[in-house]
């Protein structure tokens, strides 16, 4: 009997497309806030941050890649395991100019300093794994 009901739930659940696309609409929507922000705000603190790394300010644009390009790309499943790359390396790039003295350092409230670099980055590594699955807005699964 639990046998036969554990199956049956299992069975229920087994929605891989319908994971993956939650998965790229929640972390792809999540780090399009970011990206948000400096479209709005723009990138200044960015480049000012890799100005001081002896960094030219214009790889500061990369950062427009990384959080807009590269989140939209793969909620709408194009070109996903690309986009998630990028966004794994944007992530990179954010812990050393930010996080990197954070590394062992817990926040106010007890959480990780940088859990959210970590966040999107284990998950960008994980969507480039997982691929975009069945849902996306392209038919050709080259693009996908």
């Amino acid at each position: 009997m639990l046998k036969s009901t554990l199956v049956s739930f299992n069975n229920a659940l087994d929605k891989d497309d319908l994971g993956k696309l939650i998965l790229r609409i929640a972390v792809g929507g999540l780090l399009l806030f970011h990206g948000w922000h400096k479209l709005v705000d723009g990138i200044g603190g960015v480049q000012a941050m890799l100005v001081a790394h002896g960094i030219p300010a214009f790889v500061g644009y990369g950062v427009l890649v990384g959080e807009v390009i590269a989140p939209i790309l793969i909620i709408f499943g194009v070109l996903t395991r690309p986009a998630a790359l990028v966004m794994a390396a944007t992530m990179v790039v954010a812990w050393l100019l930010v996080g990197l003295g954070k590394t062992f350092v817990l926040s106010p409230v007890g959480s990780w300093a940088i859990e959210d670099i970590v966040y999107f980055f284990l998950a960008a590594i994980a969507i480039s794994l997982l691929g975009c699955g069945r849902y996306s807005i392209c038919s050709n699964p080259y693009w996908r």
